[in-house]
C-alpha cells in the first residue's frame, strides 16, 4: 500500500512550486495534535516575516523524524538530492573547517524542510553574503531554577536601557519557551568574537546594576536564583530559534517577535504554530522595521576594554570549542576547590 502524500503549492519570487509532502497527518505535537501539514501550512503563512528574520544566512535544521517526543539530530550540510531552490553556502566554524550550511531563500526552503522533519529552524547572526561578521547582536535572557518568563520579562527593559545607552536599539521576541530573546541590527563590521565581547559588556553593566536578578555565571552553581545572561550564544556557529520559528515543546509554541509595550503583560503560551497567523494578520509583525538603521558596537567594544582594563577578563567557552586567548580553566568551580584541598 502506498503511503499517504499529498502536494502543496507553495508561492515563491520564481512562481508557485510543487513541493510532496508525505505523510502529511502525522502528528508532530501530540499534546495539542498538530500534524505535519499543519506546520507546513504555518510556514506557507508566516512566509514573509520567517524569511526576513532567518532567510538568506546559514541556518540549522532540528529535525524530529518521530515527532517532538522522539529523538532529533541537527542538520547543518544541504543533504543528498536537496532542491536547486534550497541554497548553500561556505562557512567556517570554530574548528577552522569549512563546509558547505544551508540557506532559506524562499519560503518552499522551509517547506522542504518541514517535509524532511524539520520543527525549529536555527539562523546564524551572519548573513549569507558575508557569513564571518555578524548583522545581529543577540542576548538571551535565560531564566534558572526558581525564576520564570516574568523575572525575564522584569529584566529585559533594564537591559533595553544598557543598549540605548551604548547606542543601539534593541528588538525582543518570546523565546517560544521560558526566556527572552533581545537582539539589536548592527552594521557587519566586526567578527563574532568581537560581538560576543559586546554582549559581555552589555551583560556586565546589566549585572552591575541589578546583580539580585542577574547573573552572567557560566557555571549553573554559581547561577543562583536569577536571570542569566547566555554571552555565549554570540559565539559563531551557536544559534537560537530563529524568529517565527515553532519549538519542539508540547504546547507547539512559538518564537514570536513582541512589541515592548506588550512585554508587561505577555502570556509566551498564547503564541502557538496555530496562533501566530491570526496574530500577524491583526496586527503585523513587530519587527518589521528591524534592520532599517543598525548600530555600531563600539562603545559596547570599550566598556569591554575598560573591564579588561579593571581586571575583569575573558569568560569560558562552551566545552565543543578550542582552548580561546585569555579563557580561563574550564574546570568547575566546586572541583576546582576540591582539588585544590
Amino acid at each position: 500500500m502506498a503511503s499517504e502524500r499529498i502536494t502543496l503549492v507553495v508561492p515563491g519570487p520564481d512562481g508557485d512550486r510543487e513541493i510532496g509532502l508525505s505523510s502529511p497527518s502525522r502528528v508532530i505535537w501530540p499534546e495539542v495534535g498538530i500534524t505535519k501539514r499543519e506546520l507546513a501550512e504555518y510556514l506557507i503563512a508566516v512566509a514573509d516575516p520567517f524569511l526576513a528574520a532567518n532567510g538568506n544566512r546559514p541556518v540549522s535544521l532540528q529535525r524530529f523524524p518521530g515527532g517532538i517526543d522522539g529523538e532529533s539530530f541537527f542538520s547543518k550540510n544541504p543533504p543528498k538530492g536537496a532542491p536547486d531552490y534550497v541554497d548553500q553556502v561556505t562557512v567556517t566554524y570554530n574548528s577552522g573547517r569549512r563546509h558547505p550550511q544551508l540557506v532559506l531563500t524562499e519560503i518552499a526552503a522551509a517547506v522542504w524542510a518541514a517535509q524532511m522533519n524539520t520543527v525549529v529552524f536555527h539562523p546564524w547572526a551572519s548573513l549569507a553574503t558575508d557569513t564571518d561578521r555578524p548583522v545581529e547582536l543577540r542576548i538571551d535572557l535565560d531564566p534558572q531554577p526558581g525564576t520564570d518568563f516574568a523575572d525575564a520579562a522584569a529584566v529585559a527593559p533594564a537591559l533595553r536601557d544598557v543598549l540605548a545607552e551604548a547606542g543601539l536599539d534593541a528588538w525582543i521576541k518570546t523565546s517560544g519557551s521560558r526566556g527572552l530573546h533581545v537582539f539589536c541590527p548592527i552594521e557587519p563590521t566586526h567578527e563574532f568574537l568581537d560581538v560576543r565581547h559586546a554582549v559581555i559588556a552589555a551583560g556586565r553593566e546589566l549585572a552591575r546594576r541589578m546583580p539580585e536578578q542577574v547573573t552572567m555565571n557560566w557555571w549553573k552553581e554559581e547561577r543562583g536564583q536569577r536571570i542569566f545572561i547566555d554571552f555565549n550564544q554570540a559565539n559563531r556557529d551557536r544559534t537560537m530559534a530563529g524568529a517565527y520559528s515553532p519549538r519542539a515543546l508540547p504546547a507547539a509554541t512559538v518564537s514570536t517577535p513582541v512589541t515592548w509595550d506588550e512585554l508587561a503583560t505577555l502570556d509566551p503560551a498564547a503564541f502557538t504554530v496555530r496562533t501566530t497567523p491570526q496574530r500577524l494578520a491583526e496586527t503585523g509583525d513587530p519587527w518589521a522595521t528591524f534592520h532599517a538603521k543598525p548600530g555600531r558596537i563600539d562603545t559596547l567594544l570599550q566598556w569591554w576594554q575598560r573591564d579588561l582594563d579593571e581586571g575583569l577578563g575573558e569568560l569560558p567557552f562552551p566545552p565543543e570549542f578550542p582552548k580561546m586567548a585569555g579563557e580561563p580553566p574550564r574546570v568547575q568551580p566546586s572541583r576546582a576547590k576540591a582539588a585544590g584541598d
